[in-house]
Order: C-alpha cells, then sequence, then structure tokens
C-alpha cells in the first residue's frame, strides 16, 4: 500500500477501536436515549452538508425502504444496545465480542444465497470464534447476567446484516450519501425520548468530551476516513481493520479505565480473531483461467458502506 494508504489504514484501526471506551465513560452521564441522540445528530450535521455538495442525496429516490432497513440493522438498534450493555460489560470484553462480525457476516452471506462455500477451514474459523465467544459469555451466562451478552451478540448480528443489505440492496448507492441520510433519519427517532430523558444538569466534563468525540471522531470523521481508505487500497484490504480494532479496545479499556485483563480475556482474544481470519478467507470456488492473455481485473468500485462478508468492526 501507498503511504497514504498505510495511514488512513493506521487511524481507522483506532478510531474504530475507541467507541469503546467513550460509550463506557458517556453512559455515566447520559441515557441510553440521549448518547445515541447527540452522536447521530452532530454526525448528521457533519455528513449531511458534504452529501448534499456532492450531489448524494436526490440519488438515493426510491431506495428509501431499503435505506430504513439499514439503518434500523446498522445503527438505530445496534447504538443502543451497544450503549446499554455496556452499562454492566467492561469496554474490554464488549469490544472482543463485537469482533465476532465477520464470523456471523460469513454465516449470514451463506444462508441468504451467497456464492460462497464453507470449506473445512472456514468451519474451523467459526468454531473458533464461537469458542471465543463461549469463554467470555460463561461467567456471565452463570451469573445471571446474560441479557447484556445478549445484547452485543445482537449488536453483531445488526452490523452483520447491515453490509449484507448495502451490498445486495443498496449497491449503486454512495455510501456517503447513505450515511448521512440514516444519522439523519436516526435523529428524528431518537429525538422523543432524548427529550424525556434528558439530564437535569449539564454533565462532567468527561461525558461531554466522550460524547463530542463519539460525533466527530468515531462517526463523522470515520465515514469520511473510510470512504478513503477504500478509495486508495480497495475494499478487500480496507475490511482488515476488523482484525485491529478489537486490540485497540481492550488496550484502552484495561490502560485507561483500569479493566481487569485476565487470562480468559487473552484466550477468547486469540480464539475469536484468528477464528475471524480463518472464517472470512475466501471461499469462491476458483474459476480455470480462460486461454490467452488477461490483464488483471481492477479492484471494485468504491462504492458500499462496507463489504458483506468481512464488515469492519466499530462503534
Amino acid at each position: 500500500m501507498s503511504r497514504r494508504g498505510w495511514a488512513l489504514f493506521a487511524l481507522m484501526s483506532i478510531i474504530w477501536g475507541v467507541p469503546y471506551l467513550l460509550i463506557k465513560v458517556a453512559d455515566a452521564g447520559v441515557a441510553v436515549p440521549v448518547l445515541v441522540f447527540a452522536r447521530v445528530g452532530v454526525g448528521a450535521l457533519v455528513l449531511l452538508p458534504l452529501a448534499i455538495r456532492r450531489g448524494q442525496i436526490r440519488v438515493l429516490a426510491g431506495h428509501w425502504r431499503w435505506l430504513a432497513v439499514f439503518a434500523v440493522a446498522e445503527i438505530m438498534l445496534p447504538w443502543a444496545l451497544l450503549s446499554d450493555a455496556e452499562r454492566r460489560l467492561s469496554s474490554s470484553l464488549t469490544g472482543l465480542l463485537i469482533a465476532v462480525v465477520p464470523i456471523i457476516g460469513v454465516v449470514l452471506a451463506r444462508v441468504t444465497g451467497g456464492p460462497e462455500r464453507l470449506t473445512a477451514v472456514r468451519w474451523a474459523g467459526l468454531l473458533a470464534g464461537l469458542g471465543g465467544v463461549a469463554l467470555l459469555a460463561a461467567p456471565h451466562l452463570a451469573g445471571g447476567g446474560a441479557w447484556p451478552v445478549a445484547e452485543v451478540i445482537l449488536v453483531a448480528l445488526g452490523y452483520a446484516t447491515g453490509p449484507l443489505i448495502a451490498s445486495r440492496k443498496l449497491g449503486d448507492l454512495p455510501g456517503l450519501g447513505m450515511t448521512a441520510v440514516c444519522l439523519a433519519a436516526a435523529t428524528v427517532v431518537y429525538s422523543p425520548a432524548a427529550a424525556l430523558t434528558w439530564p437535569g444538569r449539564l454533565p462532567s466534563a468527561s461525558v461531554l468530551a466522550s460524547l463530542a468525540a463519539l460525533a466527530l471522531l468515531c462517526t463523522a470523521l470515520a465515514f469520511v476516513l473510510f470512504f478513503r481508505l477504500i478509495a486508495e487500497v480497495g475494499p478487500a484490504r480496507a475490511t482488515v481493520i476488523t482484525y485491529v480494532n478489537p486490540a485497540v479496545a481492550v488496550a484502552l479499556g484495561v490502560g485507561v479505565l483500569g479493566e481487569p485483563l485476565t487470562p480468559a480475556i487473552v484466550g477468547a482474544f486469540v480464539l475469536i480473531l484468528s477464528g475471524s481470519v480463518l472464517a472470512t478467507r475466501s471461499g469462491l470456488p476458483r474459476l480455470r483461467p480462460a486461454p490467452g492473455p488477461s490483464r488483471p481485473a481492477p479492484d471494485p468500485p468504491a462504492r458500499h458502506l462496507r463489504s458483506a462478508d468481512r464488515p469492519p468492526v466499530r462503534d
């Protein structure tokens, strides 16, 4: 990759590993609807003018139904569930559980008629990833705290479903315009609940800073940089940040918040990340090359918000 590509890759690997820490801090000062409303509202204010200036809103006409489904699966439900789950789970544990998104994406792509096969290597990856999830979830299930773990798994399911919808139903639409409209829709949906749960006094400086960073850094700037990363290195290489985000989440949780780094977390990290790498290896059948000279195919255009089979982990 070019230096620009490496720089964008490093930035995205860090930026989408940070939200778990910020959500944990913001949870201490505001209700979940306020947290989500602040994030999507500021994000929409930043991205909508960019999308309008680039003419990426008008082309969305006629796709509102699937855009609504995408917004619910990718933003509206996951961000609320994630924020609620982190009220009882550590940020590092949450980041690791979300790392199963690529594994769920592979399964969804297969059961919904995708062309890829579940090879022996991919099965090994799926089982390893599930083993990592079981290792993390077992203590919470035994202690009666199953719901927060279930919330995070539902978040991962949403994060895996959203890119599949974007790829199959919204593939010709610009990613920036899609994101801006979905954030704006989420702002409207969450505004009544946010108004009802608005804090009676001004939150602390750390909570306000976390909300601002979630909205500006981890939402608005993150999506702009991710589109540039796709354009620079191609969609396949861009999704490799999936394997770096959980490490950032764990490092920040342990180093900044003082969360414990237990043997179970280390073991689960190895199982989930190695499982994701194995499970997302190409399962497409190899085609015999046609006779005669051939040229390498260019990277597909960077139109999608995510890759269908290996969506990046964030938020």
